[in-house]
């Protein structure tokens, strides 16, 4: 018997904060708190090993969104750079905020399905 584990369809599922084998249960118990198992189909979490991955994914992607707002704000903000730095900072709180946590569920979802860490070895 193979367990094939797909692992682009757990990415989809564990960006929606759902657990990335049935879809179903959830993935995190709090904010960023990985739940211990899904509450639907039992997969347990606790060999996940996300760590700082996903912090330093959304660095990067936020800080490239803000490089481009940077030069389409530049102009309009001359006078005023203290609101330039304002705008730029709190969007780039927003965005971080916004997408940790579908960001760690990706990270978790890829340890799945490769069977990475104690997910169990993935058999083909």
């Amino acid at each position: 018997m193979s367990d094939q584990r797909d692992t682009k369809d757990a990415v989809l599922k564990s960006m929606r904060l759902r657990c990335p084998k049935c879809g179903e249960g959830h993935l995190f118990s709090g904010y960023l708190k990985v739940a211990p198992s899904c509450d639907s189909c039992g997969l347990d979490f606790t060999p996940q090993r996300a760590d700082d991955g996903p912090a330093y994914i959304v660095i990067l992607l936020v800080c490239h969104f803000v490089g481009v707002a940077l030069h389409f704000l530049y102009r309009p903000f001359l006078d005023n750079p203290l609101m330039l730095a304002v705008i730029l900072s709190g969007g780039a709180i927003a965005l971080c905020l916004v997408l940790l946590p579908p960001v760690k569920g990706m990270v978790i979802a890829v340890q799945w399905a490769r069977g990475m860490h104690g997910f169990g070895a993935r058999r083909v």
